[in-house]
């Protein structure tokens, strides 16, 4: 039997319990299709929104087990997803274009269709299986930590000078370092130095960002210790620290609602932009010490402005309007990040998140 992570199965756990509490049925799209064949670019969430009002809601369409819950890897392109209405609830089936060997012939269709609920393929062969989201989007975050202590960040080795006194460096530049101990790490994540997240209601300092700016590979050790610049995603140059890069956090997100009521506010938008979109990156001011987890679907809603009634001569806080959805991939002790899968308009920082 495969095994999985705890935090993985954690998560799943999670999943299931919520789906055991939630009595609210299934609601299909507007013109939800019969069928649809998969193409290369496609994911989970993208696919069951053509058939569910809720996309994030799509373990229950599929009726997943706790297995195919933890590794959502479940269909490729060229695969067909058939709506089956004929039970007391919706669900989708995997099928097989005619010719597949795993295809099974019944007397309902012409069609070749696979009777069995979408299943793990351990070892594909062809094309890379359907992701749950946009991996690209959130591939930068899984690696690299992103809140930090300012402190700890300053004891971290630093970038004293650039080759050739140079302002900024780029790919294949020379950078001398200090603060090196030891040659046994040789990749290295550079970061800019930490700045601090404002929380919008208290405007007090919750958490502290780093901002990764590129990569750096350890050429010789010494005081100053000599890297070479592998890549950049900004300017890189004196004053800024190097990190241990880690090997990529490889999690699977099996979209659920918090277990229990949470509230809060986004925060900041990556790279310190004032609004954002759908595959946009987005922190909140909540984490695990609100009951937040990987996996969590929160609804994203308007912070409704503040209005003055002349007569009664009150100022009036107006209901803000439900404006899309993001899932948590990230979590930290009381801030985390998410990532926006649909918004009816730009999310904007102050707006309100809470349960979906």
């Amino acid at each position: 039997m495969k095994k999985f992570s705890t935090q993985v199965l954690g998560v799943a756990l999670g999943m299931i319990l919520a789906m055991t509490v939630s009595a609210q049925p299934l609601e299909l799209a507007k013109d939800a299709p019969d069928k649809y064949i998969v193409v290369k670019g496609d994911t989970l969430w993208d696919i069951s929104g053509r058939f569910l009002q809720k996309p994030w809601r799509w373990p229950e369409i599929w009726q997943l087990n706790r297995e195919q819950i933890s590794n959502p890897h479940l269909i490729y392109p060229g695969d067909i997803v058939y709506l089956d209405k004929s039970g007391s609830s919706p669900r989708l089936r995997l099928g097989k274009a005619v010719g597949s060997s795993t295809a099974t012939t019944t007397a309902q269709t012409d069609e070749r269709v696979e009777r069995a609920t979408p299943a793990v393929r351990s070892e594909p062969v062809g094309p890379a299986p359907i992701p749950t989201i946009n991996a690209q989007a959130i591939e930068p975050f899984l690696s690299r930590p992103l809140i930090v202590n300012a402190a700890e960040l300053a004891k971290h080795p630093r970038i004293i000078a650039t080759q050739d006194g140079r302002v900024y460096l780029g790919r294949g530049d020379i950078a001398y370092v200090r603060g090196v101990a030891d040659d046994s790490v040789a990749e290295w994540h550079l970061y800019r130095n930490a700045t601090p997240i404002f929380d919008p209601d208290t405007r007090k300092p919750i958490a502290w960002e780093a901002e990764f700016v590129g990569t750096a590979k350890l050429e010789r050790l010494g005081d100053p210790s000599t890297f070479r610049i592998t890549g950049t995603t900004g300017e890189v140059g004196p004053g800024d620290r190097l990190m241990p890069a880690d090997r990529s956090i490889v999690l699977t997100y099996a979209p659920h609602p918090p277990q229990s009521a949470v509230k809060g506010r986004i925060v900041s938008v990556y790279r310190g932009v004032s609004q954002a979109a759908r595959n946009s990156v987005v922190a909140l001011n909540l984490g695990t010490s609100n009951g937040l987890e990987v996996g969590n679907v929160l609804a994203i809603g308007e912070h409704g402005r503040v209005v003055a009634d002349r007569e009664a001569k009150q100022m009036i806080q107006l209901p803000g309007e439900q404006i899309g959805h993001l899932l948590v991939f990230r979590v930290f002790d009381n801030i985390s990040y998410g990532l926006i899968m649909g918004s009816s308009r730009d999310v904007s920082i102050g707006d309100d998140v809470f349960n979906p």
